[in-house]
């Protein structure tokens, strides 16, 4: 029996505690919070999206950042494993568009309750308020752990410690990138951490206009230059200071990092369900039926009643023009224009917004298929602190149950 020091009790760590103390280890959980889970319930909007139905090509293809170094984690412990484990637990859970799966209750409190409960009959000693200073360490073997609780500083020696602070991605829940320290600390690399599945600014002041304009079913396309870096179909939705909606998210991991040394473009396909000629002929029918009607009174049928100003804005025809009078190069323009409206994004909102963190502890210095840290192989890393990222959908959740259960599982 092994003793084993969790730091962090989100939901990697809960995960980890979980499937050391089944392993009969003595376990300790030390959580800077009053609660376990505190970002978990906020995650999916209160809801908790803990993990997807999708095949395994979906799991691996939902990977942005280093999808080679999951396909351990995800071998030992996917997505299907995930839903038994917490069909054992008693949570009843249901899918959704997506593949998407929630509890059946809607409330990510039950998804954080049985894994609580799960701990208590396990008897895994759980320490809140109690914030880790530091990570001992002597001739590269970890020896315990320095803790600040009930306002002293306490020395917890150990076997084991399993890292689970979180990225830096909504602080307030305690995800204050406490982790990165105790890596670089050590000798750990670090990438450097930026936002993501974070909204995104653009330069153009139409994009204010819109503000709370959400947008079914188009394709958003980024691109540098003439390189497409991103594109997708689904919703989006513009705000006062750019856009966002579960599509740009997406995009977001995408293109983070680009952003930080360019301004990029957007291109929206408003009609992505209609070829340029199939746009131009319902817009011909449009126009026959409407041909006395100023150009201003002739796209409600087209466009949500927000975007017509911007539209006749920006396809350069006068708002007061007769319907029968516009050309067909006018015309044209505005097909264009409805397949390609363009914005320029110049950057990304900040971690108090992100869902969650790109970059984190260098995986080129962890083991795969333990979350051992080469250079201490008695500290092992778990969760959001890793350099490893998904899109939208249950993936990261998913992520953070795999790899605690193949760092705990290993000990």
């Amino acid at each position: 029996m092994s003793r084993v020091i969790i730091i962090g009790g989100g939901a990697a760590g809960m995960m980890a505690g979980i499937i050391a103390a089944r392993n009969a280890h003595d376990v300790t959980i030390f959580e800077k919070n009053e609660k376990l889970g505190k970002k978990v319930y906020i995650t999916g909007k209160g809801r908790c999206n803990l993990t997807n139905a999708g095949d395994s090509e979906d799991l691996m293809n939902s990977i942005v950042t280093n999808k080679k170094f999951m396909y351990s984690a995800f071998s030992r412990f996917g997505n299907y494993d995930c839903m038994g484990f917490f069909d054992e637990l008693g949570l009843k859970f249901k899918v959704e568009r997506g593949n998407r799966v929630f509890p059946e209750s809607d409330r990510a409190a039950d998804v954080i309750d049985c894994l609580r409960n799960e701990l208590r009959r396990l008897k895994v000693k759980i320490e809140y308020n109690a914030e880790v200073l530091d990570i001992l360490v002597n001739e590269n073997v970890c020896t315990g752990v320095k803790v600040r609780t009930a306002g002293q500083v306490i020395t917890a020696g150990c076997d084991e410690v399993i890292v689970a602070t979180g990225g830096c991605s909504y602080p307030t829940t305690g995800s204050t990138g406490d982790g990165y320290t105790f890596a670089q600390k050590n000798g750990i690399n670090v990438i450097q951490p930026v936002p993501a599945l974070v909204p995104m600014t653009a330069k153009e002041e139409w994009v204010k206009m819109l503000q709370g304009l959400s947008l079914k079913n188009v394709r958003v396309s980024v691109y540098a230059g003439e390189k497409e870096l991103f594109s997708e179909f689904g919703e989006m939705m513009f705000t006062h200071f750019g856009v966002t909606g579960p599509v740009v998210l997406s995009a977001s991991s995408f293109v983070a990092r680009r952003l930080k040394k360019e301004n990029l473009t957007m291109v929206i396909d408003l009609k992505p369900a209609l070829d340029e000629e199939q746009l131009d002929e319902r817009i011909c029918r449009d126009f026959e039926e409407l041909k006395n009607k100023q150009f201003k009174n002739s796209l409600d049928r087209l466009l949500p009643k927000k975007m017509i100003p911007v539209i006749i804005s920006q396809s350069g025809i006068n708002e007061d023009k007769k319907v029968n009078a516009i050309t067909a190069a006018e015309r044209k323009s505005l097909v264009q224009l409805l397949k390609n409206l363009t914005l320029t994004l110049t950057g990304v909102r900040g971690f108090n917004e992100a869902i969650i963190t790109q970059g984190g502890v260098d995986v080129k210095e962890i083991n795969p298929a333990t979350m051992q840290c080469k250079k201490i192989p008695n500290i092992r890393f778990a969760g959001e602190v890793l350099d490893v990222d998904a899109v939208t959908g249950g993936f990261n959740l998913q992520v953070a149950w795999s790899t605690a259960y193949a760092a705990a599982e290993s000990i």
